[in-house]
């Protein structure tokens, strides 16, 4: 399962760019990766999982601006088509379980 952020968050003031930061931050700490700018992925074992990890973003919401989620099974994002572009192999991206360093 992958758990998708999309936000459009409003960057007018100084505070406002602290606060992108500051969200941009937490969903990096949280495991996401910059799939394109204000879209983020996080790979998710489940979907109680995902579920999860949308209450744990809840807990850092800027005030203003728009936050969206999308879970998508493995199947699904798979069969994502790069009409400009390609793939980004990024072990971190995969769903293995196992990464050996």
């Amino acid at each position: 399962m992958r758990l998708m952020v999309m936000f459009d968050l409003p960057v007018d003031t100084s505070e406002e760019r602290r606060m992108y930061r500051k969200f941009r931050k937490e969903l990096m700490n949280e495991g996401f990766l910059m799939m394109q700018y204000s879209v983020y992925v996080k790979v998710c074992v489940s979907k109680e999982s995902a579920n999860f990890t949308e209450g744990r973003i809840s807990s850092f919401l800027p005030k203003k601006g728009v936050v969206q989620t999308l879970m998508v099974t493995e199947k699904q994002y798979n069969s994502m088509k790069f009409l400009v572009g390609s793939k980004k192999n990024d072990i971190r991206n995969t769903a293995d379980r196992t990464v050996i360093i």
